[in-house]
């Protein structure tokens, strides 16, 4: 009906005209906005092969988001599913790879959604962890769509302690098979996609045991549904967990295992192997087995983290400039509310922040490409500070973008509470973030305990130590005090960055300290652990906030030669450092490192920055390029035709032409037993 409804509605003379209120703030430009996009898309030839590939994507209706508003969760999930495989056809009909750059392109016009992402989950699994006879065996399966697979990690009761999974994998030597269960209701797997109703296979992470020992978790491939019929194999119990806050076009599902027996060869065994008569052969270290979870990790960052807070941005600014609210002065005409410096001070950090997530994430791809081909060859030198580096910034850059995008959702005041403006749907989306592929406050701690040893290494060191890049600054940075004099001085991208490295080395030096006094005392170590886990928490999360921020300031070097872009770009890099700063006083003023009068100057500067980068605001999200077919947004669409765009969406919501069953049903008898009484 939905459908039926919107493509019978005219489009309206109001979307000829751009808002003129964004049209003014277009017409003043302080840099050239489509060489920014270029520069954020990796280079020209890149920003026009994504808009060919949106442009072909949303020429066609079956692609058409504006409906999720009003779908059903069956429905957003047949329609995600129709979705998928027009755009596969798409993919085969164009020559596009499926490891291309074309897809990602989809990716993004659509949102993500769309059905089958574990499926490539899977794929990345399998090239991590599966010898190369198991990816010349599998890929042609999975990329031909012969099959369908899903990755089983999660648990009822165990997620991101993947050493207390319940899953178990029994090696029978006498028919070279492992047998699988699920042993209790605990064990049941629990959250995977594509699991509920769309999976022919699962990836199941299980405990593997084996003459009479157990070896930790590992992989193992399984049928879990017919290929005939799509029924559920024999011994296989599986389903859908039900509505959740978001991802409603996903399938997320249960599975349990009754002794379900499957080939020995169908263990993933690029790091280890069982051999016929039942003997373990571990041929890397076990952390390699967690290889496919870092690869996740940094691939959510690009394609469902900083997206969210992008698009939010985008959103509210456009929102914020066509709003008009209250009066600045008595004498003139209500203001547009991003010219109030609350406003700005709501969204102007989180745009510095999607700025510094994009360039951030440069780096951390960079770095994992060069380690992940080392870690394959069986180098696994970059290991530990990969893990450490896509754990923290994982768990960083989610809690990050939720926040962000909760905050731009609330600077639109009541529209923004409305589904149509899109911001609840990213909310809600990226909320889930913090606690898929790990928690983050567990994550946040693995950080922690690489960066305890590290600095460790570093104090018991007679010379200078070798240390991993991200963590140099451990080793040189010392007990000074900050030497800004000046408002000026705290738009120096050295002064603020060294800021924050004295702030981490502290924090973690004080962690590592408390935590050495416990032992000290006889306490045990799993116990001091625990007693002092909120001070590894603080000092993880200055570690990365460091991070965040030398690496923006790294990025920024390279736009030297355009100086325009460079001065904008600047801006928000400032503005990034100071609102960290600034947000987190105590641990600059603790040892005395910054005075009360140079807090002063570092506020004078932060609130300088917000009327500079206001002139820019609507140019600087407009660089990000997002299509309006993508936000999918009554509030945030390019011509800034809000309230005229609101309404007409509110005319499609069924609740408008079905009519209104509850008149009959209770409110007729009820008005009229109450006007029988007049």
């Amino acid at each position: 009906m939905a459908n039926q409804i919107y493509s019978t509605v005219p489009r309206s003379s109001w979307n000829k005209r751009v808002n003129p209120d964004l049209d003014i703030e277009r017409k003043n430009k302080s840099f050239n906005v489509e060489r920014l996009t270029n520069i954020l898309d990796g280079g020209a030839e890149f920003t026009q092969k994504r808009r060919q590939v949106e442009s072909i994507v949303h020429s066609d209706p079956v692609f058409n988001l504006k409906n999720n508003y009003f779908m059903s969760q069956n429905q957003r999930y047949e329609a995600a599913i129709q979705k998928s495989i027009q755009y596969r056809k798409l993919m085969m009909q164009r020559g596009w790879k499926e490891d291309g750059i074309e897809k990602k392109y989809i990716y993004r016009a659509l949102g993500g959604d769309t059905a089958f992402n574990i499926h490539s989950v899977f794929k990345q699994a399998l090239n991590s962890l599966g010898s190369d006879e198991q990816i010349e065996k599998w890929t042609p399966l999975i990329d031909s769509f012969q099959i369908i697979v899903t990755y089983a990690q999660t648990e009822l009761g165990h997620g991101t302690y993947l050493q207390g999974l319940e899953t178990t994998a029994t090696y029978d030597a006498s028919t070279q098979e492992f047998v699988l269960n699920t042993p209790t209701l605990s064990a049941t797997k629990w959250w995977p996609g594509d699991l509920g109703r769309t999976a022919t296979h699962a990836l199941i992470l299980a405990n593997l045991y084996s003459s009479g020992r157990c070896h930790g978790m590992h992989g193992f491939i399984l049928p879990i549904r017919s290929l005939q019929d799509h029924s559920p194999l024999p011994g296989i119990t599986v389903g859908d967990i039900g509505p959740k806050m978001n991802f409603e076009q996903t399938d997320n599902g249960f599975l349990q295992l009754d002794h379900i027996r499957i080939p020995r060869e169908n263990m993933l065994n690029r790091f280890s192997q069982v051999l016929p008569d039942g003997t373990y052969v571990k041929q890397g270290t076990p952390q390699s087995n967690y290889l496919t979870m870092i690869v996740l990790r940094v691939q959510l960052l690009a394609s469902e983290f900083i997206p969210a807070l992008v698009k939010a941005c985008i959103i509210a600014t456009r929102y914020s400039v066509v709003r008009h609210q209250s009066k600045i002065k008595p004498s003139e005409p209500e203001a547009k509310i991003l010219d109030y410096q609350t406003q700005q001070q709501k969204l102007f950090p989180q745009l510095a922040t999607a700025y510094a997530f994009h360039f951030i994430d440069e780096i951390v791809i960079e770095f994992f490409k060069k380690s992940y081909q080392e870690i394959i060859n069986g180098n696994i030198t970059n290991l530990p500070e990969l893990h450490a580096l896509s754990a923290g910034m994982k768990a960083m850059m989610s809690d990050h973008c939720i926040l962000g995008a909760e905050l731009c959702r609330r600077a639109c005041g009541g529209h923004g509470y409305s589904l149509l403006s899109g911001l609840p749907s990213l909310v809600t989306k990226v909320t889930a973030s913090c606690t898929y592929e790990g928690e983050n406050t567990v994550l946040y701690l693995q950080t922690a305990r690489f960066l305890l040893k590290n600095f460790l290494q570093v104090q018991s060191s007679q010379s200078t130590p070798t240390l991993p890049q991200s963590i140099q600054y451990l080793a040189s940075a010392g007990s000074g005090r900050c030497p800004a004099q000046r408002t000026s001085d705290f738009l120096s991208p050295q002064l603020y960055t060294e800021a924050f490295a004295h702030v981490a080395a502290r924090l973690i030096r004080n962690s590592a300290q408390k935590l050495h006094n416990l032992t000290s005392s006889g306490i045990d170590q799993y116990v001091a652990w625990n007693q002092t886990a909120i001070l590894h928490l603080q000092a993880a999360k200055a570690h990365c906030y460091h991070f965040t921020v030398k690496t923006f300031v790294e990025s920024l070097k390279k736009l030297e030669k355009e100086p325009e872009i460079y001065q904008v770009i600047k801006r928000l890099c400032d503005l990034y450092a100071l609102h960290g700063l600034l947000s987190n006083l105590g641990d600059f003023l603790y040892d005395g490192y910054m005075s009360r009068a140079q807090v002063e100057l570092a506020t004078e500067a932060y609130f300088s920055l917000l009327s500079l980068i206001r002139k820019d605001a609507i140019l600087l999200t407009d660089a990000f390029d997002f299509s309006d077919e993508s936000l999918n947004s009554a509030l945030g669409c390019y011509d800034g035709n809000v309230y005229e765009r609101l309404f007409e969406w509110a005319q499609l919501s069924p609740t408008n032409t079905e009519g209104n069953p509850a008149y009959e049903k209770y409110l007729r008898p009820f008005l009229k037993n109450n006007r029988s009484k007049l």
